[in-house]
């Protein structure tokens, strides 16, 4: 199908590391080197974006690569005793390839299965819900030489609650076309206008007027326009994106063409987490399924002239790839760097030509905006804040899973809706979003305005956590996230991070003083300042908060000589050299 505009051949690029890594195990020098040629760059540049991603390596990572999961809700589920069992399995340790070259084993942020955990990836293929018996028998049938693909899990959709009488949104079924042909009778302008009635707003986190996007993309005059799709889902703890592609794949293709038929572009990409490649063919028979029919491609559902056609890229493991202008430089086969902010990609975005940027669930809830009508969407939810909204639960409840929710449903009737186990402190919007006690079961969830309300604007994920579990060592484990995902080129989140993450560890080990506290805030509060970009800006979010909700938990773990000659003593540290010899 012929494009105003070609794409560049580096946009190529982590395709092409994608095949090596996955066909040699790693990328070599001389791969490096013969890239370099190949784009006309050089092999810094080359090297550069092979070591910015997590799952591109420059050494070998074994025959079968497994990274296991290590988020927070992970290591309340068994973490510890899973990474023991392959490690005694493969006679290896973590980070490392045993003498062999059969097993790498390596440990990465949240991989979207917060409801099936422990989960780990096993040469990208899903096993979930593990215990020691069956990861003995995964590393087994690994030896005899079975292919993880044919006996992989395939993840539960897990979707526990929908809106009473059939008034899901989601998850309901429509006839692909349908919602582009009632488009195109609107026109343009009615659907924006259909867009702006139904409040709709971006459902990544930024919660940015969607009408307001896609308007000022239609109106700027260039030739060649793009629509992207962000599937880069690494806020850990959510996987709403994950059920809607497994399950409603072509209500995401539906929502694009719409909105490539509004604004007047050709092209559409979905920008697909590393984390997910095992949903890759899940995606590429939909839209082949739409191609087949005559619904995509040229004169889209019979539309003259509307052509549009969508093409799928893997993602290599990268938080920051979430931020939508690291995510374009990523397209182009760059670093996932953010940029700094001179234009709104509806303006200059892929390939410098106006952009459309939207998650998953903001394009599914269009089509389905579209084909039920505005004034059915609107009957849902609250006044201010129609509709409904997925939410990703997982920690501590017996339900965990996708809840459809009407916007203005309560904390305490989400609760007990997925049967909440004695919780106490409850993390919303993941990591980079708040933090909230039970004390405030009554709050609202909406869309309503923050500083002028006490509702909860959630971006798609609850984490439960009980009374028993230690909040230094939730924030611990955000702290070491942010700081492994930081793309490292400002100052205030490369090194703000990190200091946050050491102050929480003299917290943790009972050596802290109530200057650290104080510094705490500090620098949380520079970075929130300072910070290039929203990973930065956003990540010391859930720290304030606790220290602001959860003072008497900081309190405790203050040395209360307050002398300063307090040493932790690691038992496991001192001994560990020994055990590996008598072992």
């Amino acid at each position: 199908m012929k494009h105003h505009f070609t794409e560049p051949p580096k946009t190529r690029l982590l395709n092409n590391l994608w095949e090596l890594q996955l066909s040699q195990g790693y990328i070599s020098e001389k791969d490096i080197a013969d890239l370099a040629k190949l784009y006309n760059v050089s092999e810094i540049e080359v090297e550069g974006v092979v070591t910015f991603y997590h799952f591109f390596h420059q050494k070998p990572t074994g025959k079968n690569t497994i990274y296991l999961n290590d988020s927070i809700v992970s290591e309340f589920k068994g973490f510890d005793r899973i990474r023991e069992t392959f490690e005694r399995e493969t006679y290896t340790s973590f980070d490392s390839v045993d003498r062999s070259g059969t097993f790498g084993l390596f440990t990465t942020p949240c991989i979207g299965l917060s409801d099936q955990e422990p989960a780990a990836l096993i040469n990208f293929h899903p096993f979930t819900h593990l215990n020691s018996m069956k990861v003995k028998e995964i590393i087994q049938r690994l030896k005899k030489g079975d292919d993880p693909a044919t006996f992989c899990d395939d993840p539960a959709d897990n979707i526990r609650y929908t809106p009473a009488n059939g008034k899901t949104v989601f998850f309901r079924d429509f006839t692909p076309g349908t919602p582009l042909i009632k488009a195109k009778d609107l026109g343009s302008d009615k659907v924006l206008e259909s867009l702006k009635k139904s409040e709709l707003s971006g459902r990544g986190g930024a919660f940015f007027p969607t009408w307001k996007k896609w308007q000022s993309a239609r109106l700027q005059p260039a030739l060649s326009k793009f629509v992207v799709c962000n599937a880069d889902e690494g806020e850990p703890g959510t996987f709403k994106d994950r059920v809607l592609m497994h399950s409603r794949p072509e209500s995401l293709i539906e929502g694009m063409m719409i909105c490539g038929f509004t604004i007047g572009a050709e092209y559409g990409i979905i920008y697909l987490r590393g984390e997910y490649r095992w949903l890759r063919p899940k995606l590429e028979q939909a839209i082949d399924g739409y191609r087949t029919k005559g619904l995509l491609g040229k004169n889209c559902c019979g539309i003259k002239d509307f052509n549009f056609d969508i093409r799928i890229q893997t993602g290599a493991g990268s938080y920051v790839c979430g931020e939508e202008t690291a995510l374009l430089e990523s397209l182009e086969g760059n670093r996932g760097e953010p940029r700094t902010k001179w234009f709104f990609p509806v303006e200059k975005g892929y390939l410098q030509q106006p952009t459309v940027v939207n998650n998953v669930e903001t394009f599914c809830a269009i089509t389905h905006i579209i084909d039920i009508g505005t004034d059915t969407y609107n009957s849902l939810g609250i006044p201010g804040s129609p509709g409904t909204k997925l939410i990703s639960v997982s920690g501590d409840c017996r339900l965990p899973g996708i809840f459809e929710i009407e916007w203005g449903m309560t904390v305490a009737e989400l609760l007990e809706l997925c049967e909440a186990e004695n919780p106490h402190y409850i993390q919303v919007s993941g990591p980079s979003g708040e933090c909230i006690s039970i004390r405030e079961k009554y709050r609202r969830i909406s869309m309503l305005d923050l500083l002028s309300t006490k509702d909860i604007r959630c971006g798609g994920s609850f984490m439960i956590f009980n009374r028993d579990r230690d909040i230094v060592r939730i924030l611990m484990n955000f702290a070491n996230f942010f700081k492994q995902e930081s793309c490292g080129i400002c100052t205030p989140c490369r090194a703000g991070n990190f200091i946050l993450q050491r102050k929480l560890e003299k917290l943790e080990h009972g050596l802290a003083i109530p200057s650290d506290i104080i510094e705490l805030k500090a620098w949380a509060n520079l970075m929130k300042m300072t910070s290039r970009c929203g990973l930065g800006k956003t990540a010391p979010n859930s720290l304030i908060t606790a220290l602001e909700k959860f003072p008497e938990v900081f309190e405790e773990k203050l040395d209360k000589t307050y002398n300063g000659l307090s040493r932790k003593f690691d038992m496991e540290t001192a001994t560990r050299d020994y055990e590996s010899y008598k072992s």
